[in-house]
């Protein structure tokens, strides 16, 4: 597959995503450190979480109006009139720095804040225009790590250079601002470079001819509108709650943690603190790099599910100790835990959601995203202000963050297991899935092929993205050990007293098109050999519509899986036996046999060793 690199226009766009981030944490950053040497316990944090909650403000009340921009003109031309706009509210902010208008520059949040809300569904809609079907999952990786590197770059530039220029003494507000006026030029300069990317994205849009009627706006029937279109799609839907309710922990936690730092660590360095936070962001970015490689061959749902259940964990680890060391590592997980969450989500939404509606979409994910956000932050501002101690505050997080992970368990708790199980796999053998595309994406499927080994069922599966229900003989299946996952996985019992019931059960998979796996071979070989394809696939397929998939496993006999008189090993990576699994040309579902096993030895012939 081609890299990313090598798509039109990648560089300006990714250089103008972290100029954005990086500005708008810039400003961000000096006024939050501003807060931090000023006031404490409390007090911090209200003014925190305040400063925090103009930064949402505007996502929530621009919500229509920026996806209607998003979709009505070009996504380029968006983001060109968006930073162009940041030149002239930099410029603002430094002359309010150099004043020593605190409140000015505290205010000034906000506009800054509503730029980017028109700027982001343009921004990230951008992604799908310039990205095939199959580069979701790794164009996002990439632009969560460069957001995240920009984060990452402007908590820690903003910070030491916050540090270095206060050089004398300083009362108020306004003894800080004017001392690290001079870093306003680099907010400003930072806007000026990624106006200059802008100009250097293709454009692929033309205007359409809806038009926005500002009655509905104001009345509400636009947002009811964009509200039902929000619901559509229940994984969708789904999909935005998970992410609001982790970007809602984590602007708790960095809201609270300053105070924290101070009254309990006895920190007073802004650049400790922030830095300790910036090990999120490196978090992050490596959790970025898991996620596109746990999706190399499809989006993998069950990192959402991992990620979440890390997230939990490392929150448990903050509150609990007073060790820098641990509290750094507590961050850094908490990083990657969310970055195998939003990695996936993200995609997911764009993946799932028409064309025509994307932007709209990626509207209404920032409003509810920061609907929720602000509202953690106000909930945290009234426990603040009731003299709530920080350390309640991240328990109550705790809480919320294993209910985030117990609902993303429910909701994908099949690919979560698939993924253990590949990841095992994965230490001892490199597996290639090819020809995935013949696997169909809708519909009902019986996939038939040869049985090597033990691990035949979870190498199948791998390169499909679609779960398959496999039918399994009953004796293993009752095994203490082996049923309640198989049980999680809709696995079918058969045996020879049970057959019926089970052809039965496999043929409602059908009917709800599903995909059912079955090994027609009926037991693992003995000598690695393709053997006689038994009919009795034939009475699952009866009075059903839909294709065989026929597939070739080729590299697992000789391994300590197979049923081989003595191990063996035809290829490897390194330390790893390769393993290929082959998906064949769909057949019609009332092949014969002997039409089967050709499939197969074709398959062999052609890709085998």
């Amino acid at each position: 597959m081609k890299s990313i690199w090598n798509i039109k226009g990648i560089f300006p766009y990714t250089v103008a995503l972290f100029l954005n981030a990086f500005t708008d944490l810039g400003h961000k950053i000096i006024i939050q450190n501003t807060v931090f040497k000023i006031y404490d316990d409390q007090t911090q944090i209200i003014y925190t979480a305040v400063l925090n909650a103009l930064i949402l403000l505007p996502f929530i009340f621009l919500f229509t109006p920026s996806g209607y921009l998003s979709q009505r003109f070009s996504k380029t031309a968006i983001m060109r009139y968006g930073a162009s706009a940041a030149v002239l509210i930099t410029l603002m902010i430094t002359y309010s720095y150099y004043q020593g208008w605190f409140w000015g520059a505290f205010g000034l949040t906000f506009i800054l804040a509503a730029q980017s809300a028109i700027y982001s569904p343009a921004k990230y809609g951008y992604i799908k225009e310039i990205a095939g079907e199959k580069d979701f999952a790794p164009l996002n990786a990439l632009v969560q790590s460069v957001t995240t590197v920009a984060i990452l770059g402007g908590i820690i530039a903003y910070t030491v250079m916050f540090e270095k220029s206060l050089s004398t003494a300083y009362e108020n507000e306004a003894d800080i601002l004017r001392q690290i006026a001079p870093l306003g030029w680099l907010l400003v300069a930072g806007s000026a470079i990624e106006f200059w990317m802008t100009l250097r994205l293709s454009d692929f849009h033309r205007n359409s001819v809806y038009k926005f009627n500002i009655k509905k706006y104001l009345s509400g029937y636009s947002l009811r509108k964009n509200w039902m279109m929000l619901r559509r799609n229940r994984e969708i839907f789904e999909a935005i709650v998970f992410l609001s309710l982790f970007w809602s922990i984590s602007q708790v936690i960095l809201a609270s943690f300053g105070a924290y730092a101070k009254s309990t660590l006895h920190i007073e360095n802004t650049i400790v603190v922030q830095g300790l936070m910036a090990l999120a962001a490196f978090g992050i970015i490596i959790g970025s790099v898991l996620t596109s490689r746990f999706s190399r061959h499809y989006l993998h749902k069950g990192s959402i599910v991992a990620g979440a259940v890390v997230m939990t964990m490392m929150l448990i680890v903050l509150p609990n100790t007073t060790s820098l060391t641990l509290i750094a590592f507590s961050f850094f997980g908490f990083g990657i835990g969310g970055a195998m969450m939003i990695v996936a989500l993200n995609a997911l939404i764009q993946n799932k959601t028409p064309r025509p509606h994307l932007a709209y979409i990626l509207a209404g994910n920032n409003w509810i995203q920061n609907i929720f956000m602000t509202l953690f932050l106000g909930l945290t501002t009234l426990f603040a202000y009731a003299g709530w101690e920080p350390l309640i505050i991240f328990y109550t997080m705790i809480g919320v963050s294993a209910i985030l992970a117990l609902a993303a368990f429910v909701r994908y708790k099949e690919y979560f297991i698939w993924l253990i199980f590949e990841k095992l796999l994965a230490l001892r053998y490199d597996i290639v899935p090819m020809q995935t595309h013949n696997v169909p994406p809708t519909g009902a499927v019986l996939m038939l092929g040869n049985h090597i080994s033990w691990l035949d069922w979870i190498l199948v599966q791998i390169g499909v993205e679609r779960r398959i229900r496999y039918l399994m003989e009953r004796s293993i299946y009752e095994k203490a050990l082996i049923r309640p996952i198989m049980e999680l996985g809709k696995v079918i019992p058969i045996s020879q007293k049970g057959a019926k019931q089970a052809f039965q059960n496999a043929q409602k998979e059908l009917s709800d098109h599903q995909i059912v796996g079955l090994f027609p071979e009926g037991n693992i070989s003995y000598d690695g050999e393709i053997g006689k394809i038994y009919p009795g696939y034939q009475k699952i397929a009866a009075n059903s519509q839909g294709v065989i998939v026929p597939f070739y496993i080729d590299g697992i006999y000789g391994s300590v899986f197979s049923r081989a008189s003595k191990r063996h090993t035809p290829r490897k990576t390194w330390f790893r036996r390769t393993v290929r699994i082959i998906y064949g040309e769909p057949l019609p579902l009332d092949s014969e046999p002997q039409t089967v096993y050709d499939a197969i030895v074709h398959l062999k012939e052609h890709y085998g060793a």
